[in-house]
């Protein structure tokens, strides 16, 4: 890895200022989400130290060993949720961002009422329509948004969605173009319980074509972290 953590962290912060103000976007209108899966902890206490309040874990074995060491971050599911895991982040949990099935929203209202709080959530579109990603097609959204009435324990935020594994940055671009539309869409549902303030986009190799299209949340991890310690 090139760079100590503070300096990665900090050249990426300047990466998406550029690209949000080159896209006419307000500043801070884009959070950075530092993917700190498989990363120690000194390693991602270095990046709190350094200003950085949002982290992104995939497992949630991790999240449960990392959150009780580090109470003050913000953590955010990222990856694909097991319904029979909720109950171990819903506790304490920022947001999910991976929410890609009507059952699993079940799961997580459940959950949010056996804990007395109401869990932030996005819905998570497949938006590559490849079958080895996760997430919802556009109707089983809109029947959960019509139907929110069920899910008095979680408010949905807006959306969150995965590009193609790709060099072509066009299909990339209409990817999120399309999440975005989507998100414009669903804003006729908004009340109490739903909120499409929130576009969960973009990793570290295609957060700048994100951020054009509107992208609010950005994860990111090797570049700030390096390659992932797997094993």
């Amino acid at each position: 890895m090139a760079g100590s953590i503070v300096d990665n962290l900090k050249k990426i912060q300047e990466n998406i200022l550029e690209e949000a103000t080159g896209s006419e976007r307000k500043e801070g209108e884009v959070k950075l989400i530092a993917v700190s899966k498989t990363k120690p902890l000194d390693l991602i206490k270095e990046a709190f130290e350094a200003g950085q309040l949002d982290f992104g874990e995939n497992k949630v074995q991790e999240l449960r060993e990392k959150h009780p060491l580090l109470p003050e971050a913000n953590w955010h599911m990222i990856g694909s949720l097991q319904r029979n895991k909720v109950k171990y982040i819903a506790p304490f949990i920022h947001l999910i961002h991976s929410v890609d099935s009507e059952r699993l929203l079940t799961e997580i209202n459940k959950q949010g009422e056996k804990n007395e709080r109401v869990i932030s959530c996005l819905l998570q579109l497949n938006i590559s329509d490849e079958d080895s990603k996760s997430g919802m097609e556009e109707e089983e959204a809109k029947a959960i948004l019509s139907g929110i009435e069920r899910f008095p324990y979680v408010h949905i935020k807006g959306l969150m969605g995965m590009a193609a594994f790709t060099d072509d940055k066009e299909l990339i671009r209409s990817q999120f173009q399309r999440l975005a539309k989507a998100k414009e869409a669903f804003k006729e549902y908004e009340g109490t319980h739903i909120q499409m303030e929130e576009l969960s986009m973009g990793m570290s190799g295609d957060y700048d074509i994100a951020i054009e299209e509107g992208a609010t949340m950005v994860r990111v991890g090797s570049a700030i972290f390096g390659s992932r310690n797997y094993g």
